[in-house]
């Protein structure tokens, strides 16, 4: 062995040993703190009685109420800031399966129908988005949400023809059967989510939650309790057909047309992304808390007269405490009677201002209370 080679064994083995020293241990404290991580997901993965893990996708629930809205995104605690959404609209409208298309068909000769009969106001095929994906991924630091929403035009003849998730096809079998997986609940044909609504939980000065009741004629969720606004995007409203919507301005013009409240009279914060699995319908939750205004200013307000007072049959007034407004959704008259959406909303509402402790200790009294 010559002295060159000599000397550069020398300078190997002292790299190997500085390098050793500077990099091994953070990569061990790396490798351990990854395993941590993974024990702990196994360790709160949920289980059945007979030890087989549960699904991690579940829906909402309190003790006997159940609901069909899987919160997707979002935990009440951790606000989902503007800059962290895209929405895309992508070039050409949904198509529905050859053997779906006369529903469409048949949807439009009875609106025709009701319109030269005169039996009842004809239902305005108005155009909207259909939901091609919502993917939804982590900045590389701070770990928060960056969501990318891709929309697809449609209309609402399509969307009610897609509602038919049980009707028989030629085949005998239904769209729930062919298209859905109940393992793999965010996986679906867009023409079967031709819906994306906004659902805000709105709070008044004098922290009191407005729960609203739908009104028996609406064609979804008639009658049922629900969230203080509820908007659906609207291709010529909210885009114009030129640009993608913007989610807060849909939830501003929900809070104009069915509150008659403007923009600077609250404060609004995005908190989720919800579908009801059950009618393939998506949303996003916004918490909106007025300023100046409180439960007796908005009593007047709404009596002297909102665009569109014939969505709600009547509004409550309920205290935003935990314990209170969880009272509110068990009711017994009430427990079966919410649309599906609303008790994960006020539920995220509850988190985002009161904190999660504090709710999950209130809710798990109440269903105490009623065993």
């Amino acid at each position: 062995m010559t002295g060159i080679d000599l000397a550069n064994g020398i300078v190997g083995a002292v790299l190997g040993i500085l390098f050793a020293t500077l990099f091994q241990q953070p990569l061990q404290d790396a490798w351990f703190k990854l395993r941590r991580r993974a024990a702990a997901r196994l360790r709160r993965l949920p289980v059945g009685e007979d030890g087989v893990p549960l699904s991690t996708w579940s829906t909402f629930a309190i003790g006997p109420l159940h609901t069909s809205a899987l919160i997707v995104e979002g935990d009440g605690e951790q606000a989902i800031t503007p800059d962290a959404v895209r929405v895309q609209v992508l070039e050409g409208e949904v198509d529905l399966p050859p053997d779906m298309v006369p529903w469409r068909e048949e949807i439009e000769r009875t609106e025709q129908q009701a319109e030269v009969s005169g039996t009842r106001v004809r239902i305005w095929n108005g155009p909207r988005y259909a939901v091609e994906g919502l993917e939804i991924s982590r900045t590389s630091l701070e770990e928060h949400p960056d969501i990318s929403l891709r929309l697809r035009p449609t209309d609402y003849f399509t969307f009610l023809a897609a509602q038919q998730l049980d009707r028989r096809l030629p085949d005998g079998t239904t769209p729930r059967d062919r298209y859905l997986d109940p393992d793999r609940p965010l996986t679906a044909p867009a023409f079967l989510q031709c819906s994306f609504g906004i659902n805000v939980a709105v709070v008044t000065s004098d922290h009191l939650l407005v729960v609203s009741r739908r009104a028996d004629t609406v064609r979804m969720a008639p009658g049922l309790w629900g969230a203080s606004v509820n908007e659906g995007l609207s291709r010529h409203i909210d885009s114009a057909g030129r640009t993608a919507p913007d989610l807060y301005e849909v939830a501003r013009r929900g809070m104009r047309e069915e509150l008659s409240v403007q923009p600077h009279e609250y404060t609004l914060t995005l908190l989720a992304f919800v579908l009801d699995v059950e009618r393939r319908q998506w949303s996003a939750h916004f918490t909106a808390h007025l300023t100046g205004l409180n439960g007796e200013g908005l009593r007047a307000r709404i009596s002297r007269g909102v665009a569109d007072r014939w969505e709600h049959q009547s509004i409550e007034y309920v205290p935003f405490r935990p314990s209170a407004v969880i009272r509110e959704l068990l009711r017994p008259d009430r427990v079966r009677h919410w649309a599906p959406v609303a008790p994960a909303l006020f539920h995220l509402a509850l988190v985002h201002t009161h904190g999660r402790g504090a709710v999950e200790r209130a809710e798990a009294s109440a269903v105490r209370r009623l065993r």
